[in-house]
C-alpha cells in the first residue's frame, strides 16, 4: 500500500497532466495567425483543433476500460507518452498536414491521460477524502481555460508558435517523474479479452458525432447531405455497438453499470450539465463583444465571474463531501441554481450592463461546481474496482457530448434567431453573416444604426439561446432527484477490492 506522502506526489503529477492536456486544448487560438503565416494551408486551420478534440473523444472513453483490464499505470505512461511525442512532432511540423497528423496522436495520449488522472484519483484515496482531491481538478480546467490565450499568444509573440507545443515536454518531464518511481499499483489479476469490435464501433460512433457537431451550421448546413449522413452513422454505429456490448465478455463500457441507478443519473446530469455549463459558456464572449462592444482580448476575461463561482462550488462541494460523506443532494442544488442561472442571463439585453451580466455568470458558474466533481465520484462509488476507469471515463464522456451537442444545437438556433431579428431591425443587405458577426473589424465598419440594430438582434438571439437551454437544465434537475444517498464505500486507496457498499437508504 503507497504511502500518503507518496500520494501526494502522484496527484501532484496527475495535476501536472492535467493541466498540461487541457491547456493544450486552449492555447493555440491565439498562435494560429504566427502557425498560417509559417506553414500555410488556411483552409485546413479548423483541422488542427478539430483532429485533436477528436481523437481525444474517442480515447477517453477507451482507455478508462483499458485501464482496467491491462492497469492504470502502463496507460498513463503510454499516454503521456505519446502526448509528449505527439507535443515534439507538432512543435517541428513541417507543413500543415503534419501539423493535423501529429496533432491527433497529441489528442489521443491527452485522452489517455485524462481518463487515467480520475481513475487513479480513485486508486489513490477513500471516497470521502476522493471528492476534497477531485474538487482540485475544477481549478486545473479552468486555469487552463483562462490562461491558454495569454500564453498562447505570448509564446508565438516573443519565442515561437513551435513553442506552444514544445513547452509541454518539461511538463511532461515533471509529470513523469512524479507519478512513476511512486505510484505502485497492483495489476488486475487474470487475462481478459479485450472487446475489440465494441472499440471500433464506439469510436466510429464518437467520430461521428464528433463530426456531426463540428461541422453542423459551420462549414456545412443543417440539412445538407453531409450531415444528414453522419447524422445517419452516428445513430447505425451506436445501435451496433449497444448490440455488440451484450455480447462481449468484458465491454468497452459495461451495461450492468447503467442499471446502477447511480451511475445512469450520474450520466444524465454530467450530459445535463456540459450542455447547460460548458456549452453556453462558448456564446457568452460573443455576447459581450457584440453587445457590449468589448474588444476580444477582454471578452474572455469578463467570464472569471462564471469561472469564480465555478472553482469556490467545486471545492465547497468537495471539501462538504469529505466532511460529511453526504452528497446526494449536490446535483440536484447545482442543476436548480444554473436553471436561476440561465433564466437570469435570458433576461440581459442592450442596456443591461456588465455588473448584472457577471453576477448572472457567477451564479451559473456556482450551480456547474456544485455537481462537475460530485457526479464523478457518485459513479466511482457506484462501480465495482474492476469497472473503476470505465465508470470514470463514461461520465466524462457522457460531459463531453453533452457539451458538443449543446453547442451545435445552441449555435443553430442562435444563427437562426439572429438572422430572423436582424431582417426586421436592420435595411437588407447591410446585417453581417452570423459567423461575421463577431470579427471585430466587421463590427467596426458598420454604421450606427445598423451597427444597433445588429446588436439588438443579436441580444434577442441570446435570449432565445438560453430559453432553449433552460429546459435541459430542468430535465438535468429531475434527472438529480432521482439520486438516492448510498453511503461511500470503503476501500483502502490502491487496494484492489474493498468492502462492499452499504444499501441505499
Amino acid at each position: 500500500m503507497m504511502i500518503h506522502k507518496h500520494r501526494l506526489l502522484v496527484f501532484g503529477g496527475l495535476m501536472v497532466a492535467g493541466l498540461m492536456s487541457s491547456l493544450d486544448a486552449t492555447v493555440l487560438g491565439t498562435a494560429l495567425p504566427a502557425l498560417v503565416g509559417d506553414l500555410g494551408g488556411l483552409d485546413r486551420i479548423a483541422w488542427v483543433s478539430t483532429a485533436y478534440v477528436l481523437a481525444t473523444s474517442v480515447t477517453v472513453p477507451l482507455a478508462g476500460r483499458l485501464g482496467d483490464l491491462f492497469g492504470r499505470k502502463p496507460l498513463f505512461v503510454a499516454g503521456l507518452g505519446a502526448f509528449l511525442a505527439g507535443s515534439a512532432a507538432c512543435g517541428a511540423a513541417p507543413s500543415m498536414d503534419w501539423l493535423i497528423a501529429f496533432r491527433a496522436v497529441q489528442g489521443a495520449g491527452a485522452g489517455c491521460l485524462m481518463a487515467s488522472m480520475f481513475a487513479l484519483t480513485g486508486d489513490l484515496f477513500e471516497p470521502r477524502e476522493r471528492a476534497r482531491y477531485q474538487s482540485y481538478s475544477a481549478v486545473i480546467f479552468a486555469v487552463s481555460a483562462l490562461a491558454g490565450p495569454p500564453v498562447g499568444g505570448f509564446l508565438a509573440e516573443h519565442l515561437s508558435w513551435r513553442w506552444v507545443f514544445y513547452v509541454n515536454l518539461p511538463l511532461g518531464l515533471v509529470a513523469l517523474g512524479l507519478t512513476v518511481p511512486f505510484l505502485r499499483l497492483p495489476r488486475p489479476s487474470g487475462r481478459r479479452p479485450v472487446d475489440y469490435p465494441g472499440i471500433v464501433l464506439l469510436g466510429a460512433a464518437i467520430t461521428c458525432f464528433t463530426l456531426l457537431t463540428s461541422w453542423a451550421g459551420t462549414r456545412h448546413a443543417w440539412t445538407s447531405p453531409w450531415i444528414a449522413g453522419l447524422a445517419a452513422g452516428t445513430a447505425a454505429f451506436l445501435a451496433a455497438w449497444v448490440l455488440a456490448e451484450r455480447r462481449a465478455a468484458e465491454p468497452v463500457l459495461p451495461p450492468r453499470l447503467f442499471r446502477d441507478r447511480s451511475f445512469a443519473v450520474a450520466c444524465a446530469v454530467a450530459m445535463a450539465g456540459g450542455a447547460t455549463g460548458f456549452g453556453l459558456a462558448t456564446y457568452l464572449p460573443m455576447y459581450f463583444q457584440v453587445v457590449g462592444g468589448v474588444g476580444a482580448a477582454n471578452s474572455g476575461l469578463l467570464l472569471l465571474p462564471m469561472t469564480a463561482g465555478l472553482l469556490v462550488a467545486s471545492l465547497g462541494a468537495g471539501r462538504y463531501v469529505a466532511r460529511t460523506g453526504r452528497y446526494h443532494r449536490l446535483p440536484a442544488a447545482s442543476m436548480a441554481i444554473t436553471a436561476v442561472g440561465i433564466g437570469a442571463l435570458a433576461s440581459l439585453d442592450t442596456g443591461s450592463g456588465l455588473v448584472p451580466a457577471g453576477a448572472y455568470m457567477a451564479v451559473l458558474g456556482f450551480g456547474a461546481g456544485l455537481s462537475q466533481q460530485v457526479i464523478l465520484l457518485v459513479a466511482q462509488n457506484a462501480a465495482p474496482r474492476r469497472d473503476l476507469g470505465a465508470a470514470s471515463s463514461g461520465v466524462f464522456a457522457a460531459r463531453m457530448v453533452g457539451t458538443a451537442a449543446g453547442m451545435a444545437v445552441f449555435g443553430g438556433v442562435m444563427a437562426s434567431r439572429f438572422e430572423h431579428e436582424a431582417g426586421g431591425r436592420v435595411p437588407p443587405g447591410t446585417a453581417p453573416a452570423f459567423d461575421d458577426v463577431v470579427r471585430p473589424e466587421i463590427l467596426r465598419g458598420l454604421p450606427g444604426p445598423v451597427r444597433d440594430g445588429v446588436a439588438a438582434a443579436f441580444a434577442e438571439a441570446f435570449s432565445t439561446l438560453f430559453l432553449t437551454a433552460l429546459p435541459i437544465a430542468l430535465a438535468g434537475l429531475a434527472a438529480s432527484l432521482l439520486l438516492r444517498h448510498v453511503p461511500l464505500a470503503t476501500s483502502p486507496p490502491g487496494g484492489s477490492g474493498g468492502s462492499p457498499r452499504p444499501p441505499a437508504e
